[in-house]
This record gives C-alpha cells, structure tokens and sequence, in this order.
C-alpha cells in the first residue's frame, strides 16, 4: 500500500439517488480537477476548502457524463490528513464507474479497503481505537451501540486512556529516579506507601475499564441467551415466535434440531442473540449426542439461560433437574413452563411445587399460541439489566483492547505486589513499562524510554 498515491473510492451503497466519490491523496484537487467544468468557470485549486462547486464531468471525448457537486477540503483538515475531494453525482451505477474511470485514467488509484481510515491514523487524525470505531458507528445497530461507537470514535476512551498513561509515566519517573539516586539518602523523591496510592489508583481504572467489557459486548453482540430443555419442549417454536419467522425447524419428532441455531432480534432496545439448543435426553445417536454436547457448550457461553419445560410431558422432572441445573450454576436462568394451554390448574401447582427449590423466575406460556411472549420479554430485559448508555460513557466493546487491559492489569498487580514485598526498583520499573505497553497497543502506538526521561526533566529538575 502506497500513501503518496492519490486514491479514489465510491463511498456509498449502489442504488440511492445520490452517489458520492471521494477523492484524497497528494494530486486530489488536480486530478479532480483535470475531469470537471466547473459552472462558473473558476478552477478547483483556486477554491476554499469547504466549499461547494457545481459543474459537469467529462468524458475524455469531451461528452457530458453527470451534472455534479464537487467539496474541496485542504490538508491537514479533511478525514485523511490529506487534500481531499467528494464528487457528489446521481447514484447511477453506469455513471459512478464512468466518474470512477475518468479518475484512474488521471492519475488516481482504486482505494482498497479502509484505506481512508487507515490514512487517517498514519496522518495523526485518529488513533487506533478511533479508527476501529469507525467500523463499529456504521455497524451500529441499536442507540446503545451507536452511543459507545461514537463516544470512541470522538476520543473518549483515548482520553481515559491519556490520563492513565500520565499517571503510569509519572510513577515511573518517581521509580527511576529512585534508581539514579539510590545512593544519595538524603535524596527522597516519594517514599513506597505514595507510590502504592499511585499504583492503586491505576489499577482501579485499568481493572473499571476491563471489567466494563461483559457489559460492552452484550451490547455491541447482543446478550447470549441459550435456549434449553428436553427434546420436543418447544424450543424452536420459542425461536421462531421471538423472531417471528420461520428459522427452525418445527415436528413432532423428537431430536429434529441437532445442531445450534443462533439468531438476534432487538427487544425494548437491547439485542439478544438466542441460541437454539438440540433437545436433552438418553440417545445412541451419534449425531443427535454430539448436538447434546453442543447445547452444554452453549450453556456455558450464555448469560441467561432459558428452560423450556413441556407441561404435558410425563418425563422425569428429578432426574432432568439434576443434569440441567449444574450447568447453569452463575447463570441468570428463567424456567418456561411451555404448552401451559394444554394442562389443567392443578398440574400447573404440581409444577410449581416440583421446581419451588431452584431460585429463578418462571413463567407459564404457549410458545405455538405466542401466549406470554410480551411477558417473557419484559423479563429478558429485565433480567440482562444492561444500563442506560450515554455517549459519554466509556465502555470497552473490543476483544482486542479488552485482552490489552487484561495484560495491563497483571502488571500493575505486579507493580503493586512489588511495592508491598519492598522489592528493588529495577523490577518495579520493567512491570511498570510493561504496563504502558499494553495500554499503548490500544491506540497503536508504542511505549518509548524518551517518554520518561522527558517527564523527568520536565516535572523532576535535578539542578537544572
């Protein structure tokens, strides 16, 4: 990949009435240039930036391709760092692949893909975990995911991360000084219990951020919930009424669903992805045990667990408690008493009376009727109990940036660690850029001494 190419891609989706061109690189403004009449006769180069010109594109025969807008934006101030065009035309595919040709012909080159954002990082517009937020505001798909996006891609989880990497450069300044000078006993710069409280005030933020994660990324994947029970319980009828379609097979057979079925819906503003799970019971199937095995599995990953219990069904309730509940120890797990319009009352209190022990919320419905789907709703938001997002909360949706705080947490613990053992400084000190390494993988930089020899000289003056 060339950065002193100027490239060009269509920005939006075919189909619209509108379609945009953008243009960025060194040569941006002439080669847009070289294809376009502007109305009113002045050149592109001698325009503002931000400003709009109306005009036609020309084939290299001289014809009118489309009548166009055409945004000017200078460098440093535009998405990449770069000079930049948008080329505003009809959302005709003919006519965006003729505009698209003209400008390859000119001189620029197709862009690949995230090209633009990544000029944006190399040129200092955006951090790393600015630019991947990018990805996540156009794949936002509820207010929730959409206010965290945003919040990242605007810089506040850069900013958190800002003050940590101070207080983290400030107590390892405090440490190498330590060092320099050990042999001066006159000389105290901080004694152990200050840079206890320094190291203990980052690892609370560090360990906020990391446990923020299980919050973020229900609401950026939505909240796993698995559905369980014996086989015939009404665990794909569930599916399809919460999705309302047809996704799982529906039969009379028992084992039909062997495998997993996953799908999402949103609910009252927060999305859940629903796990289809093969029904639980003795079987020499092979293929119907590995389903079976696969359901534990899922049990395993979800958050909330719902279990589908026939209320007409004649099998042992006891011995399906004991294989099902031991799975769903520290699991959120709502019982559904499903095919409720097909039993009387009594055999409703029996079931009741069978399941009074296990601490869980439950529920009689028809899952075929899509009798007490309103009410199984309202207890699924209720139980995933997300909270309220602003866009200036700071929430780590990312795996990557999750793990790179993860590994920043088992440092400052050795740091901490470190510091209440008395050890010397020199292993301090390396936990401590450890530390800062980590963080800096966030945002894609890296964690340079010159960091802290600067601090030093600039907080730390030893005899000028």
């Amino acid at each position: 990949m060339n950065n002193t190419d100027t490239i060009c891609a269509i920005a939006t989706a075919q189909g619209g009435a509108i379609g945009v061109i953008r243009v960025s690189g060194p040569e941006a403004i002439l080669i847009t240039s070289s294809i376009f009449t502007p109305i009113n006769g002045q050149s592109l180069d001698g325009r503002k930036p931000y400003t709009l010109t109306f005009g036609k594109i020309l084939s290299s025969e001289g014809e009118i391709i489309d009548e166009v807008l055409v945004s000017v934006f200078r460098a440093p101030h535009s998405y990449t760092g770069e000079d930049s065009t948008e080329i505003s035309c009809h959302g005709s595919s003919y006519i965006l692949q003729q505009v698209m040709r003209r400008l390859i012909e000119c001189g620029c080159r197709l862009a690949e893909p995230g090209e633009y954002t990544q000029r944006a990082f190399l040129n200092g517009k955006m951090d790393l975990s600015q630019a991947e937020a990018v990805a996540d505001v156009i794949a936002s798909s509820s207010a929730a995911t959409h206010r965290l996006a945003m919040n990242q891609m605007r810089g506040g989880f850069s900013q958190e991360l800002s003050a940590l990497r101070d207080k983290l450069l400030h107590l390892t300044s405090l440490m190498e000084l330590e060092l320099d000078f050990s042999d001066h006993e006159e000389l105290e710069f901080a004694d152990r219990s200050e840079l206890s409280q320094i190291a203990n005030e980052i690892e609370q933020v560090i360990r906020r951020l990391a446990q923020s994660f299980s919050v973020g990324n229900a609401i950026k994947n939505g909240v796993p919930v698995a559905i369980i029970g014996e086989t015939n319980a009404g665990k794909s009828t569930l599916l399809n009424a919460l999705l309302n379609e047809e996704k799982a097979i529906v039969s009379d057979i028992h084992g039909t669903t062997r495998d997993v079925i996953e799908d999402t819906i949103n609910l009252r503003g927060i999305t859940f992805r629903f796990i289809d799970t093969a029904g639980i019971r003795q079987t020499t199937d092979v293929v119907e045990s590995i389903g079976i095995e696969r359901t534990f599995q899922k049990m395993s990953q979800a958050d909330i667990v719902l279990w589908m219990i026939d209320s007409d069904s004649e099998v042992d309730m006891e011995g399906l408690k004991d294989e099902i509940l031991p799975h769903c120890e520290d699991k959120n797990l709502i019982i559904l008493f499903n095919k409720s319009d097909k039993v009387s009352t009594e055999r409703c209190d029996t079931l009741r009376q069978v399941f009074a022990e296990v601490d869980a919320p439950k529920l009689f419905l028809s899952a075929k009727q899509r009798q007490g789907m309103e009410e199984l709703e309202a207890l699924l938001v209720e139980t995933a109990a997300l909270p309220e997002i602003s866009q200036n909360d700071v929430i780590v949706t990312n795996i990557r940036h999750y793990e790179a705080l993860v590994r920043a947490l088992e440092s400052i613990h050795r740091v901490q660690d470190g510091l209440l053992m008395n050890l010397s400084g020199d292993f301090v000190s390396q936990d401590l850029r450890e530390c800062l390494s980590h963080l800096a993988e966030i945002v894609g930089g890296a964690f340079d001494v010159e960091d802290v020899l600067g601090n030093i000289f600039r907080h730390f003056c030893i005899g000028k």
